[in-house]
């Protein structure tokens, strides 16, 4: 019998029914039981997924965020790169002219050294914040990314035998993606070599681990979609939960020397190709997660695209357009 036929009967008059019977009751008991523990479960798992996306919602917005800094920063860091640059270019011009005519005066020659030093390492920040700034061009083309992880592994062959570092590399060869790969690998290496450095700073087993395979990760716009993963394990100290927030940014630097613009720049060329760059705790170490689409955006692969390549600072900001529905400010 039905819970419905069963409710029927139970509310017709005596008269017209015989009364319910204890195994009819007993029923519609569990039948209600039933469907109460079904509406809180399907209550449970709809509060679970508003959950998941409000915080993926509020993760989209920290990344627009972001991405819209960096474009923002990059247009003021090239002004004032360009500004400080040309003086530069003058005083270290005039400064050669002045050490021929000190020859004879070894004091004031090495006052000219002194100088000519810090001029060389301006030269060299003004040219860090320019690449920054810089309105790269993204060439995207099909490249197998295990290829760009060993050549930027090799690249940085100089710290992992300075410091004794054991590499372990596990990657899918197999796999192809459309994106520029000379900009794949400068964010690789800037990666791989500050997961070194890090390591510098420990005792014991020193383990750099490069992983490469295809992964399904949740785009805001597109669902779950399948993604290459670069993944580079390190087994240093560690970065505290306070400065993994502010590694990003521009200029942030938590050692003696460098201008803090090695992961911003690296931020930006991932960004231009649609992907993602997370930072997570080892056990021990840090985690570096370089994620790319398989299946590029637009403005990578397909449309109008120029023979000289599409901008790195166009991408981004047609990537910041998209995501808010309006231009970047």
């Amino acid at each position: 019998m039905s819970v419905i036929e069963t409710m029927a009967n139970a509310l017709e008059p005596v008269g017209k029914s015989s009364p319910i019977d204890a195994d009819d009751f007993a029923e519609l008991v569990r039948s209600f039981n039933d469907v109460t523990a079904r509406l809180e479960s399907t209550h449970s798992s709809l509060r679970d997924e508003v959950a998941t996306l409000k915080t993926e919602l509020n993760e989209t917005h920290r990344r627009l965020r972001r991405s819209r800094q960096l474009a923002a920063l990059g247009e003021m860091a090239a002004g004032i790169a360009h500004e400080i640059r040309n003086p530069l270019g003058a005083i270290a011009l005039n400064l050669e002219a002045l050490t021929e005519d000190l020859v004879d005066r070894p004091g004031e020659l090495e006052l000219c050294g002194r100088v000519s030093r810090s001029v060389t390492r301006l030269d060299a920040i003004v040219g860090d914040v320019l690449s920054f700034a810089r309105d790269t061009q993204v060439r995207a083309a099909s490249v197998r990314p295990s290829e760009v992880v060993i050549a930027a592994v090799a690249h940085a062959e100089d710290l992992v035998d300075a410091h004794g570092i054991d590499v372990d590399l596990s990657l899918d060869e197999e796999l192809e993606i459309m994106a520029d790969a000379s900009l794949l690998e400068q964010s690789l290496l800037n990666l791989v070599r500050n997961a070194c450095e890090a390591m510098a700073m420990v005792d014991g087993p020193r383990r750099l681990m490069v992983s490469l395979c295809c992964r399904e990760l949740r785009d805001p716009e597109r669902g779950n979609v399948p993604h290459v993963v670069f993944e580079i394990r390190d087994t240093g100290p560690g970065i505290p939960e306070e400065i993994r927030e502010r590694m990003f940014n521009p200029f942030f630097t938590t050692r003696a020397e460098g201008t803090g613009l090695g992961l911003a720049i690296v931020h930006r060329i991932v960004d231009a190709h649609g992907g993602r760059l997370d930072v997570s705790a080892g056990d021990p170490g840090t985690i570096m997660c370089l994620s790319l689409p398989r299946d590029p955006r637009t403005e990578i692969s397909d449309g109008d695209v120029e023979e000289d390549g599409r901008s790195l600072e166009g991408a981004v900001r047609r990537r910041v357009r998209d995501n808010s529905g309006r231009g970047a400010a």
